[in-house]
């Protein structure tokens, strides 16, 4: 989320300059494009939609949110655990009201978590659908 950013990652980047390298890649080619989010910082229910809404204005296709865990004791500590129910709830919203094509959400789930396996999964079970209703 923009307002932890600068705390959280690398300095060398930040949100805006993320979302335009998304933006970018997304009008650039016929690709996928696909982001994570890192829950358990002290980021509030707010900071959350509009990330995802931001992220799907740069045309995100598939997003993963996950727990973050706090590898040693000079990174920054967990502010919150997030329920498994919680991340139930993040994945459904992702998917149902802001429209990414797919949401891994889970706390043990990472940005690289088979999220390309699960979306293409997803698809053809979806083009199956479609078949056999023709």
């Amino acid at each position: 989320v923009e307002r932890l950013q600068r705390r959280v990652r690398d300095p060398r980047a930040n949100y805006v300059q993320s979302m335009e390298v998304l933006r970018t890649a997304r009008s650039a080619a016929n690709v996928y494009t696909k982001s994570s989010i890192m829950l358990g910082l002290g980021e509030t229910d707010d900071e959350i939609i509009d990330t995802m809404l931001d992220l799907k204005d740069c045309g995100v296709d598939i997003l993963t949110l996950g727990q973050y865990l706090q590898p040693t004791t000079r990174h920054l500590p967990i502010v919150e655990y997030v329920t498994p129910e919680k991340f139930e709830y993040w994945r459904r919203y992702g998917e149902e009201e802001i429209g990414f094509r797919y949401v891994a959400s889970g706390p043990l789930v990472r940005s690289s978590y088979r999220a390309g396996e699960f979306f293409v999964d997803a698809m053809i079970r979806g083009e199956r659908a479609r078949t056999q209703l023709v």
